[in-house]
């Protein structure tokens, strides 16, 4: 299945969470995925299986790419730097983050309008549910998969479909 416009989300334009851009194009030809997290909720450990898919498969062409978003219960109030900060501290993460934007509403960031027509594997498409759903981009530039905020970063089905993207 493709995006319901035909264009790749790789083609959107963010911001990077400490200022600039965070350049999507640059993972043309790589699989990306993209997840939206928060600093203060009960799923924040999967950073910890995040920052793991992103050592273990980076240099075969993957990357985990964080968006912040703090529409859910406000669990992600702090500013860019507490962030960041918390991210490299808590969690050691290495992958990229993008500026703190809205996934669901009318102000929905138009990456998340390329990702949530997208199914997951139980017909969910739509608005995202919860903190840290995923969306797994493929090599060329198409959504995937997409899997529910509580499958966790190293489970078999996301494991599974990371290799099938990078085989």
């Amino acid at each position: 299945m493709t995006n319901t416009n035909g264009s790749s989300p790789l083609d959107v334009e963010i911001g990077a969470l400490q200022g600039g851009s965070a350049a999507l194009s640059q993972y043309a030809g790589k699989a990306v995925l993209v997840v939206n997290v928060a600093s203060k909720c009960g799923l924040t450990p999967q950073y910890t299986g995040l920052e793991k898919l992103q050592e273990q498969y980076a240099e075969r062409g993957f990357t985990v790419l964080g968006v912040p978003c703090n529409q859910f219960l406000g669990q992600e109030p702090g500013s860019a730097e507490e962030i960041a900060e918390f991210c490299s501290a808590t969690y050691g993460v290495t992958f990229p983050l993008t500026e703190k934007v809205e996934v669901n509403g009318e102000n929905r960031h138009p990456l998340y309008d390329r990702l949530t027509g997208f199914a997951d594997a139980e017909g969910h498409s739509g608005d995202i549910r919860w903190n840290f759903e995923k969306f797994l981009i493929g090599r060329d530039g198409q959504v995937v998969a997409r899997f529910s905020p509580q499958t966790e970063p190293e489970s078999a089905e996301v494991v599974a479909a990371v290799e099938a993207q990078l085989a």
